[in-house]
């Protein structure tokens, strides 16, 4: 199976070498070592000097490219608008979508199918960091905030950077079943398929992109304080708002509601007294600030997509 993964100057250089070792790696596995052949094709002849610096040489590239392929990947970039606007890029992209057997996207890859029209209408992810751009730039694309890789018909798109792997392993399974993926993911010190979603990647760090305002220094309240009162009313009262309008605020400047924060950092805190402790349940909601045993664990699946215990025995230290 011919895998393409196209590139450009400044592309994510992990965004290309994750996807191809794990077929490099299917290859081994299955004694066959050719069984998927990764090319890689430019938007430019010769060498391509990664985001990192580091330099990638090109097998072909878009103009000069002849031949079928299999599996069509587009690697994202930090720099990916610079690519977006590339109309001979589209074109290739829009003939070759329809020859092969499936195509997709590595991280904000996801921003040139978009621009592509290969998005609309379908449900997709990119990085955690650039979802709400997309959703707002494409708005026909039905954009999957929290998935690690989403796979509609023959399109797949993954989230940031290292999901490009749990994406070409997804493939790997669908071609050759679990047996093979699980072994390639053993290999490869992977997950054949990761708890939780991309949001795991956390409170904190929604914490740290919010706007330095008196919504930021809430946030920071609520992070250090989980055990506190830190319903609506409570944190409305220390910002010196009305319930109302500090709700509204605080949406406006985090992306999230009062409640879906604090939910947030409570089961982000608690998600690392897991790994960390042997706690019992109880204990642990408490030290999180929950005072309902079973609806922690609700919330704690929700947020994470696995439940507690199976997270601590995959986790736990």
């Amino acid at each position: 199976m011919r895998i393409a993964i196209l590139a450009f100057p400044r592309v994510q250089l992990l965004d290309v070498v994750g996807p191809a070792d794990v077929f490099a790696e299917a290859g081994r596995q299955l004694g066959r070592p050719r069984a998927y052949q990764v090319q890689l094709i430019g938007t430019e002849a010769g060498m391509l000097k990664s985001s990192s610096g580091l330099r990638l040489a090109v097998d072909t590239t878009v103009d000069a490219h002849r031949g079928a392929i299999d599996t069509l990947l587009v690697a994202g970039s930090p720099t990916i608008d610079e690519v977006t606007g590339d109309k001979a890029v589209h074109a290739w992209l829009q003939r070759r979508s329809k020859t092969v057997r499936r195509f997709g996207s590595v991280c904000t890859g996801a921003f040139v199918l978009a621009a592509a029209g290969l998005l609309d209408g379908k449900r997709v992810v990119t990085h955690w960091n650039s979802v709400a751009r997309l959703a707002a730039a494409y708005p026909r694309a039905r954009v999957e905030p929290d998935a690690i890789y989403v796979k509609d018909g023959k399109l797949f798109t993954s989230a940031g950077v290292t999901a490009g792997m749990d994406l070409a392993l997804a493939m790997v399974e669908e071609d050759h079943g679990r047996d093979l993926a699980l072994r390639v993911a053993r290999e490869l010190v992977m997950f054949l398929k990761r708890p939780g979603g991309q949001s795991q990647f956390s409170a904190h760090l929604a914490a740290q992109t919010a706007e330095r305002s008196a919504m930021g220094a809430l946030q920071e309240h609520v992070l250090a304080h989980l055990k506190d009162d830190l319903s609506v009313p409570a944190l409305a009262a220390r910002a010196g708002m009305s319930e109302r309008n500090f709700a509204r605020v605080f949406r406006s400047e985090t992306g999230y509601t009062p409640a879906e924060f604090v939910e947030i950092a409570r089961i982000d805190a608690a998600r690392r007294l897991a790994e960390e402790s042997d706690l019992p349940v109880k204990r642990l909601a408490d030290a999180v600030g929950y005072a309902n045993v079973d609806g922690f664990r609700r919330a704690f699946a929700r947020r994470l997509g696995v439940a507690l215990g199976e997270y601590r025995r995959r986790f736990a230290g």
